[in-house]
C-alpha cells in the first residue's frame, strides 16, 4: 500500500485538501491506497488509534476492491452511520471522532465518512459514590450513548427528548440536554441550552465543568445542581420537570434545577415505608447541624461561656484538658485539620489501603494524640461524631460544603463566642435564601406549598403524592389522580 509519510507536504493538493496536510503530521494518522495500482480504488484516511480495526477489515475493506462510485459504496457497506460530504471542517471533525474517510482519488473534494470508531468502554456497574442497601444498583458510565440508553430503558416514553451539542474549543465534547416534553418548563430548558451554548472554554472533561459554568452563583459553596451516577435518581427527576445534562466521558449526570433539601434525599428512602423514610430524612437534617456546629460550639463554650456547662460535666471537661497546652480554638483547629487530612488521604489512596488508613487514622492516631496531651478526649469524641455526621449526606458535593462550613464558624466562635456561631449560621441562612437554581428558589420555603410536604421536607405515602413540585413550574402539574375523575387542583397555602 502507498502511504503518506508523516509531515510530508502535499504540494499538488487543492485548497480543499488542506485537512490532509494538517492531519498527516501526527504519527497515528494513516492515509493509504487500497490497491497497488493508483488508478484503481480507493484512498482511505483515518487515525489508527481511534478506529476499530475489526470493523475496518471485516465490514469496509472487502467492498473497496471493486470499482464503485462513492454513492454505490454508501449503499453497500453495512455500517449505519455514513456521511457523504465535501465540507473540510466536517471531514476533520469526523475523522477526529473515529470516522474513516474514503476518496475515489487522492485529491478529490468529496469524501465518504464511515463511523468505525472504537467504542470500548467499561461495563455498566454499580454506583460507587452513591451506594445504597436497597433499590436499583445500576450506575452510569463514561459513554454518552450508553447513559442515554439506560435512561430510555427506565423511561420508555416518546416525550423524553434529547438535545445534543458540542462544547469545548479543543475537546469538542458531546453534551446532551435531556428532559420530558410537556412536563419540563420550556423556560428552564431554554435557559440550560443557552448557557451551555455560551460556554467558551478549551476543554470540557467532565459534566462538573458544565455544572459550575451554568450555575446562577458560581462563587457559592452550595452546589446549585446535583451530580449523580444513579440511573434511578435521574429517572425520578425527569417526570417532575427537571433537566438532565450529560457529557461524553463523564459517569456523572447533572440534575437542575434543585433545592437545598434535595441534597439530603437518598433514593433508598422510597424503598422503605414512609414513616421509616421520614425518620432517616430527619436524621440527615439533624446530622448537618452536628457536623457543622459541634466543634464551633465547643470552642465558643469553653472560651467564653463556662457558665452554660453543668458543673459535673464541667469538671470532666476541665480534667480532660489539664495536660493540653493549647487553647480550645487551636485544639479544635488542629484536630479538625488532622481529620480532614486523613479523609483526603483515604480518598486518594487505593481502595484497600484507604480503608486501612481510615481505621489507623480513626483509632491509632486519635488515641495517640490524646495520650500525648495534644487534645482532650472529649473533643476527640465530638470531632468523631461530626465526621460521622458529615458522611450521612447522600450527595458528595453537599457533604464537602458542610465539611468546609465549620472552619470559618470556628474562627467566629473564637473571636465572638456563641454570638459568632449565630452570625455564621445567620449569614448561611440568608445566603441560601438568596440563592437560585436556574432562576428557581434554592430554599423552597415561600410561598408555602402543599407539594413541599408531599415529598420534600417530609415524604408522604405514594397515594398522597399527587402533584409535581410546583417550584419547578412543570407544565404537567399532577402525577397521580387516584381515580378516574378529574379532581380539583391542589392550591398553595399562600399564593
Amino acid at each position: 500500500m502507498m502511504k503518506l509519510k508523516n509531515g510530508d507536504k502535499e504540494t499538488e493538493a487543492s485548497s480543499n485538501q488542506n485537512w490532509l496536510n494538517k492531519l498527516s503530521k501526527s504519527n497515528d494518522f494513516v492515509h493509504e491506497h487500497t490497491s497497488l495500482k493508483e488508478e484503481e480504488p480507493f484512498w482511505i484516511s483515518y487515525y489508527r488509534t481511534l478506529i476499530s480495526s475489526d470493523i475496518l477489515h471485516k465490514e469496509v475493506l472487502p467492498y473497496l476492491q471493486e470499482k464503485l462510485s462513492l454513492e454505490e459504496l454508501k449503499s453497500k457497506i453495512p455500517v449505519q452511520e455514513i456521511i457523504f460530504t465535501s465540507d473540510t471542517n466536517k471531514i476533520i471533525q469526523n475523522i477526529l471522532n473515529g470516522y474513516l474517510a474514503i476518496q475515489r482519488h487522492q485529491f478529490d473534494e468529496e469524501c465518504l465518512l464511515i463511523n468505525i470508531a472504537n467504542s470500548k468502554f467499561r461495563d455498566v456497574g454499580i454506583p460507587t459514590m452513591e451506594s445504597s442497601a436497597l433499590g436499583p444498583q445500576v450506575g452510569f458510565i463514561e459513554e454518552l450513548d450508553t447513559n442515554i440508553n439506560l435512561i430510555r430503558k427506565r423511561l420508555p416514553a416518546a416525550e423524553l427528548l434529547v438535545k445534543e451539542m458540542t462544547v469545548g474549543e479543543l475537546s469538542r465534547t458531546r453534551v446532551a440536554v435531556i428532559y420530558m416534553d410537556g412536563i419540563a418548563d420550556p423556560e428552564n430548558v431554554n435557559t440550560v441550552i443557552q448557557r451551555i451554548e455560551d460556554i467558551q472554554y478549551d476543554q470540557i472533561l467532565d459534566s462538573s465543568y458544565i455544572a459550575s459554568m451554568i450555575e446562577d452563583n458560581s462563587h457559592s459553596l452550595f452546589p446549585q445542581s446535583i451530580s449523580t451516577e444513579r440511573v434511578d435518581r435521574v429517572a425520578a427527576g425527569l417526570p417532575e420537570g427537571k433537566i438532565i445534562i450529560a457529557a461524553d466521558g463523564s459517569p456523572n449526570l447533572v440534575i437542575a434545577p434543585v433545592t437545598l433539601i434535595e441534597s439530603l434525599i437518598a433514593m433508598e428512602d422510597y424503598s422503605f415505608s414512609w414513616i421509616i423514610s421520614n425518620f432517616f430524612r430527619l436524621l440527615r437534617f439533624f446530622s448537618i447541624f452536628i457536623s457543622g456546629l459541634v466543634s464551633p460550639l465547643y470552642v465558643a463554650t469553653l472560651t467564653y461561656h463556662y457558665e452554660l456547662i453543668p458543673s459535673k460535666l464541667l469538671e470532666n471537661l476541665v480534667g480532660s484538658r489539664v495536660s493540653v497546652p493549647f487553647s480550645p480554638f487551636l485544639e479544635a483547629l488542629f484536630l479538625e485539620i488532622m481529620i480532614e487530612m486523613v479523609k483526603e488521604a483515604g480518598i486518594r489512596l487505593p481502595t484497600k489501603i484507604g480503608q486501612s488508613l481510615g481505621v489507623v487514622g480513626g483509632i491509632v492516631i486519635g488515641q495517640a494524640v490524646v495520650e500525648a496531651g495534644l487534645t482532650s478526649n472529649v473533643l476527640l469524641i465530638l470531632v468523631g461524631l461530626g465526621t460521622l455526621a458529615s458522611y450521612i449526606a447522600p450527595v458528595y458535593k453537599f457533604s464537602n460544603t458542610i465539611r468546609f462550613f465549620k472552619f470559618p464558624v470556628i474562627f467566629l466562635a473564637q473571636f465572638l463566642g456563641l454570638f459568632g456561631v449565630f452570625v455564621g449560621v445567620l449569614f448561611t441562612v440568608l445566603h441560601t435564601l438568596r440563592l437560585t437554581s436556574l432562576g428557581r428558589p434554592y430554599v423552597s420555603m415561600y410561598p408555602l406549598r402543599k407539594t413541599a410536604f408531599q415529598d420534600l421536607w417530609f415524604r408522604l405515602p405514594f397515594s398522597m403524592q399527587k402533584e409535581n413540585p410546583q417550584s419547578l413550574r412543570p407544565q404537567k402539574k399532577r402525577k397521580s389522580t387516584g381515580s378516574g375523575k378529574n379532581p380539583e387542583p391542589m392550591n398553595d397555602f399562600y399564593e
